[in-house]
């Protein structure tokens, strides 16, 4: 009988990730046996507590027992669904420094939380009922061992166990283990991971000239979370997503085979904005110099407008210094912003308009919108992807599929607004529009949920174009363009194409940085392309599972924390990563090197 809740987590256990126990490595199988010991005492001493005929003790021990079967075995249930994976000492500790973003996306899938976790809490209770009828501990016993209760507690937060990679352990242990941690974070005990930005520290750089070929301003247009098939980069094709701004822009210029560096906002901004790969280290993520220190040193005005919230992880640190005529950002626009959606699109929308006919010519803008990120914002009334739900239960995923492409359907009318007012404008036929996204969002195509799981196309490929009136690129550079439309890039390529089209490029005084981007500029015909690190790990923002991997051209080799062995595609051959090629296969085979090499070796085997 008292062995019944430690079966219970087990046959879950087995259910969720049967066939990834079944491939343990022979040493797990007895880390596996040792957590379930672990996790036996303390659920036998409590059920046995309960067991009681009579006394606060057993309240207490019932309290505890139903409590902690409840939020243990519930709150794994809910995360295996969500992330493939258990939550651990990594994704608590993770997760502890945004508080608020956790709770307030537990919020809004409430209903699915509390479908994870009624199970357990029904059979808890059942359980309880059942050691009431046939252990029935006399009250004598269990004033003498409630007491092992908080050491047994204690054990299970200190004692070590798999819980990364392989997670070679129980769920309920790797729970204890997690809460273990982030207790001992608190109090100080061990060190708190750095994980978040910090202040930039640029070096001053000299006076620049810009010289572009052909004048021009830049607008560069940057959105949350969009999928490659949602963001309509073809000018030609159907456009269900985002149809007023598929209209505003039918001469776009395509980049359909645009990937980001890596799976999270932070890393994005970072690549983007210096042209650095995301493994470049913390120090050099934060000293580089960004693209409005370039802008600025070349005598150009700039502006940066988001709606994302710069409380999210202390993002304002990253961007506070700037050197920007206007900055905007979510609580500019409303004080009571959402941590995770930010203020409204539309609000910011109007904000640049009524701020860019400001700016002195040439300029360099940019613009972020970010109503598309989880829990997203959606109209309700103008809802056309249906049925909609928000709920991210797995039985639920096409319906809160549907609530993602309605929340793009709301922001494309804040972006096409801004883009149809720049068009309207004196200085829209001199204005170059730059689009694309932070990252995608996955839907359990790998089954998983959200980004920042996995460097699965679902997660990397995003929507880019970039819109340009007919003086404002040479003949050469639309050539550049159209060469690059359908092969494989990425936004360190978009980064150092930033910089040539504002004209600085080439600046022989920027050598030794342009030296350190691997990117190279989308105006200008294709080179041979470098191996191209992918991650959601660097120094500018922290990950709960590691992923990396590498591509060069349409070859990609990456893995996550829980691969026994790196993935290799053809995304141009197989785009939804179905059939992974051998990686005996040449191809495979050094990009698996280059991989081992950049990364050190697979995900989840190098932190200690």
């Amino acid at each position: 009988m008292l062995a019944l809740p430690s079966v219970g987590v087990v046959a879950t256990d087995v259910a969720l990730r049967g066939e990834r126990i079944l491939g343990f490595p022979a040493k797990y199988f007895g880390s596996y046996l040792a957590a379930i010991v672990e996790a036996a005492a303390l659920w036998a001493l409590l059920l046995a507590c309960a067991s009681a005929r009579r006394g606060f003790l057993r309240v207490l021990a019932t309290a505890l027992f139903v409590l902690l079967a409840t939020l243990v075995v519930g709150s794994q249930i809910y995360f295996h669904r969500q992330y493939a994976t258990y939550l651990n000492l990594d994704a608590s500790l993770f997760g502890a420094t945004m508080g608020a973003s956790v709770l307030g996306q537990l919020g809004a899938d409430l209903s699915n939380f509390s479908a994870s976790v009624l199970p357990p809490f029904l059979g808890s209770v059942m359980l309880v009922v059942l050691a009431r009828r046939f252990v029935r501990a006399r009250r004598r016993t269990v004033r003498r061992v409630i007491g092992l209760a908080p050491i047994a507690l204690a054990l299970l937060g200190t004692l070590p166990c798999s819980y990364r990679a392989v997670q070679g352990s129980t769920p309920d242990v790797l729970y204890f283990h997690a809460l273990g941690g982030v207790a001992k974070s608190a109090l100080g005990m061990v060190p708190a991971p750095q994980i978040r930005p910090k202040n930039r520290t640029p070096p001053p750089l000299p006076k620049l000239t810009a010289a572009p070929r052909a004048p021009r301003n830049v607008l560069f247009v940057l959105t949350e979370s969009l999928r490659a098939d949602v963001g309509c980069t073809l000018p030609d094709a159907p456009c269900s997503t985002m149809p007023r701004l598929h209209r505003a822009t039918p001469r776009r210029l395509p980049l359909d085979q645009m990937r980001a560096n890596a799976t999270t906002t932070a890393i994005g901004l970072a690549v983007l904005w210096t042209g650095l790969e995301p493994t470049a280290g913390r120090e050099a993520l934060h000293s580089a110099p960004a693209w409005f220190d370039y802008a600025h040193a070349a005598g150009l005005e700039t502006a940066y407008w988001t709606s994302h919230h710069m409380l999210f992880a202390n993002s304002l640190l990253w961007v506070e210094d700037l050197p920007v005529r206007f900055f905007t950002s979510a609580t500019t626009l409303d004080s009571l912003a959402d941590v995770d959606v930010g203020a409204d699109d539309l609000k910011l929308a109007e904000a640049v308009v009524r701020e860019l006919p400001l700016l002195k010519e040439p300029f360099f803008a940019l613009a972020q919108f970010g109503n598309t990120h989880v829990p997203y914002l959606v109209d309700v009334n103008d809802a056309p992807f249906q049925p909609s739900s928000t709920s991210r239960a797995p039985d639920d995923n096409a319906a809160h599929r549907n609530y993602y492409k309605n929340a793009v359907h709301r922001q494309d009318k804040a972006i096409a607004s801004l883009v149809e007012f720049v068009r309207a404008q004196p200085f829209g036929e001199r204005t170059v529009v730059v689009f694309t996204s932070d990252h995608g969002e996955q839907f359990r195509e790998h089954g998983q949920l959200g980004h920042t799981g996995s460097l699965f196309d679902v997660e990397l490929r995003v929507p880019a174009f970039i819109d340009a009136p007919p003086a404002t690129l040479t003949v050469e550079e639309r050539q550049g363009l159209a060469s690059h439309a359908a092969e494989p890039t990425f936004h360190t390529d978009l980064a150092v194409t930033v910089l040539d089209l504002l004209g600085l490029a080439d600046a022989p005084e920027l050598a030794s940085y342009r030296a350190r981007m691997p990117g190279r500029s989308l105006l200008r015909a294709p080179a041979e392309p470098p191996p191209i690190a992918l991650t959601n790990c660097a120094g500018v923002w922290g990950c709960a599972f590691e992923n990396w991997g590498v591509m060069r051209g349409a070859l990609k080799v990456h893995a996550r924390e829980f691969d026994t062995d790196w993935l290799c595609y053809d995304v141009l051959r197989d785009p939804d990563e179905l059939r992974p090629l051998s990686l005996d296969e040449p191809g495979c085979r050094s990009l698996a090197s280059d991989a081992v090499r950049i990364h050190g070796g697979l995900p989840g085997r190098m932190r200690r």
